[in-house]
């Protein structure tokens, strides 16, 4: 090979039972899983380790509800990322405009209203990641193939090929795609997506402050776009501004404090001084859900199924819970003795997941447009409805499991 990054392979064609493309989160999670069920999985990722194994904090962090934490913990994960994960005990979710405070009319979840403990965790990217490749480095079933990229797929009767840059060929019963809103997989098999962007930018930063958070999330909706501010720990707080593009853009391009002047009157004083920890990220915010969740030999996953406004921060989550779901589907039929890339067995993980992914991405973009404006009539019907919700202890429950990934058809690895 000439490229010494790569992780070599043979020039023969290399037998597996599922190929995932995608090393980011989805991808090696699944392979966990799929592992544990004895299958054996080459994960196919297009950058190398040590892009993952950055030890710097560099501002990103995930919101891992409580259903997605026992994914982890049943992969073998969430042990080693437990010691550096927050617990999320608070949600507040309110109306605002830069400069003048929050609402007094909000939706308060209390994670003391159900039984299952906090509702999820915050969890940096450098320590999820870094468990991640620890756990699938440790798996004899699993082979990472890291620094490769796909150049073709194709299937061929039983099974599904697919060739690498340096025409390395690997042979599968299924592929899926774990490979994001641009799926290289989805676009190979045929697979059409639809959506449109929101003229919306998410400014994704960290900020140390003055005051302790005591594990409250806030979810302030401005007139440009939510506002997410997530407690990580320490007093550190995990930043997600969405804002119109344009305003977005003119943020982004000031040094550190013309970005933190920006940012103040929007974050407001109630956890005193604020300071920038880490790198700052910029995300173009859209709706794209694929036409379909499979095709023949293949399945999509996550991201590369259904990418949505981080308004509710359930993104990662939804992806999870594919990951579950699959797993599961995958599971069951190979203890029936099926072909786990077969159609009927394939439409179970369609008819599963199809229905949910698609309720989450239209009630985020509903969401999103119901209250990102500053519209007076808008903003009253919205504060008079989350002051109703917030009143009723039994819909507060229900936003409550919602929010904590309890709600629904939930796959083994997430009861």
């Amino acid at each position: 090979m000439d490229n010494p990054a790569r992780t070599p392979i043979c020039q023969a064609m290399e037998h597996t039972d599922i190929i995932i493309v995608g090393g980011g989160l989805n991808g090696p999670v699944l392979a966990l899983a799929a592992a544990q069920s004895g299958f054996r999985v080459t994960v196919i990722d297009a950058v190398t380790p040590d892009t993952h194994r950055d030890r710097d904090f560099d501002g990103r962090a995930y919101a891992i509800a409580l259903g997605s934490m026992r994914l982890l913990r049943g992969v073998g994960v969430w042990d080693a990322v437990k010691p550096d994960a927050q617990p999320m005990l608070d949600i507040k979710v309110t109306d605002g405009r830069a400069g003048e405070g929050a609402s007094p009319w909000m939706m308060h979840f209390d994670h003391a209203e159900i039984e299952e403990g906090p509702m999820g965790w915050l969890v940096e990217d450098r320590h999820l990641r870094a468990a991640l490749l620890d756990a699938i480095g440790a798996q004899d079933r699993i082979t990472h193939l890291t620094g490769r990229s796909v150049m073709a797929q194709a299937v061929t009767g039983g099974g599904v090929t697919v060739t690498l840059d340096g025409d390395d060929t690997l042979a599968a019963r299924l592929l899926v795609g774990c490979d994001g809103r641009t799926s290289g997989v989805a676009k190979r098999a045929g697979i059409k997506r639809t959506g449109w962007d929101y003229d919306q930018i998410a400014l994704v930063c960290a900020v140390e402050h003055d005051l302790p958070h005591h594990g409250v999330a806030h979810q302030f909706f401005m007139p440009g776009g939510p506002l997410a501010i997530l407690p990580l720990t320490g007093n550190r707080s995990s930043v997600v501004w969405s804002e119109q593009a344009d305003r977005a853009r003119a943020t982004l391009a000031r040094d550190d404090g013309g970005f933190l002047a920006a940012l103040r009157p929007a974050f407001g004083s109630f956890l005193g001084e604020i300071r920038l920890v880490g790198q700052r990220f910029s995300y173009p915010l859209g709706l794209t859900l694929a036409d379909s969740l499979i095709a023949p030999r293949t399945a999509l996953v996550g991201d590369a199924a259904h990418g949505i406004h981080p308004i509710a921060g359930q993104g990662l989550n939804a992806g999870l819970r594919d990951v579950a779901a699959l797993a599961q589907v995958m599971e069951d039929a190979r203890m029936r003795g099926e072909d786990i890339g077969s159609a009927v067995v394939l439409d179970r993980y369609q008819v599963w997941r199809r229905f949910e992914a698609t309720r989450l991405a239209i009630a985020t973009d509903a969401f999103n447009r119901l209250f990102s404006n500053d519209n007076p009539v808008l903003r009253g019907l919205r504060d008079l409805g989350m002051g109703a919700i917030n009143a009723m202890p039994g819909l507060r429950r229900r936003f409550i499991r919602e929010a904590a990934g309890l709600t629904g058809d939930l796959p083994r690895l997430m009861r």
